[in-house]
């Protein structure tokens, strides 16, 4: 079933949502399936690299669909827009959430941008993620450096534009392969006792197993992954083609990645439910 993130997170605010990158029908499809298997909520984002990749209306037809047909809640996220008229295109093509991305904004600008499309989208019942502080790349091509979230900062950014939750950094960072990132739980502590708004970790594939359940019991709401998903997809679709070197049947390869998908999503999401 279709829904935005208010409405999971009133049904499940004892543990953190797992949030997915999703890039097409193939993983969209795997990461919904786990959730089935599971009997538990998902979020299915679309990042920038994948709205370059595929239209929006098309990504939305394609997430929404199996979001409707799904027998457990399922929100359609866009991920990381750092534009108005792109989160005005999502919500056109389905999407029940979305975020604006202003980390790398003067926090006067984050907060105007951040509260304009606040004031868009909730009329439409569209959910809306903010970040303040910033999460950096492990990709050095990606010029977005870390920024520790401080407490106040939380709070003023959440009381200034309404959001429905709040992305903050704590360590972590994006597209790291490796589960090493050294996170500060003191510093989501303080932010948590502040902020009264859910809170969402990203860049969460480069977290420990162990801290993801600390996560969840820590408060964060909403767990965002992609590099896992991706390095499980195209490590097995490697391993199949190297094991079929004349096979062309681009359905008949992605069936064993697909596989793979559904697996780590599951192993995932029950890192996150302690309960």
């Amino acid at each position: 079933m279709l829904t935005n993130l208010n409405t999971i997170f009133s049904q499940h605010p004892d543990y953190a949502i797992a949030a997915f990158n999703i890039f097409g029908y193939e993983d969209a499809a795997a990461v919904v399936a786990a959730a089935e298997e599971l009997k538990e909520p998902v979020i299915l984002m679309a990042n920038r690299d994948a709205v370059v990749h595929m239209p929006l209306p098309v990504l939305g037809k394609i997430m929404t669909h199996l979001a409707e047909q799904a027998s457990v809640p399922v929100c359609v996220h866009l991920d990381h827009s750092t534009s108005f008229d792109t989160i005005r295109e999502a919500i056109e093509a389905g999407f029940t959430s979305v975020m604006f991305d202003g980390s790398q904004l003067p926090m006067e600008e984050n907060i105007a941008i951040t509260k304009q499309v606040v004031d868009y989208a909730h009329p439409l019942g569209i959910s809306v993620e903010g970040e303040i502080g910033s999460v950096g790349y492990s990709d050095p091509s990606i010029q977005a450096k870390t920024v520790f979230t401080e407490p106040e900062d939380a709070l003023f950014f959440a009381e200034s534009t309404k959001v429905d939750c709040l992305a903050v950094s704590i360590g972590t960072v994006h597209r790291m392969e490796q589960q090493a990132a050294n996170l500060q739980f003191d510093r989501l502590k303080e932010i948590r006792d502040k902020v009264s708004v859910p809170l969402v970790i990203h860049g969460s594939t480069g977290v420990a197993d162990s801290d993801l359940t600390k996560l969840s019991q820590s408060g964060a709401m909403k767990i965002n992954i992609g590099t896992s998903l991706r390095m499980a997809f195209g490590k097995t679709l490697r391993k199949a083609m190297e094991e079929n070197p004349n096979a062309y049947d681009r359905i008949k390869l992605f069936q064993e990645p697909m596989k793979a998908v559904c697996q780590t999503a599951k192993m995932k999401m029950q890192t996150l439910q302690y309960k």
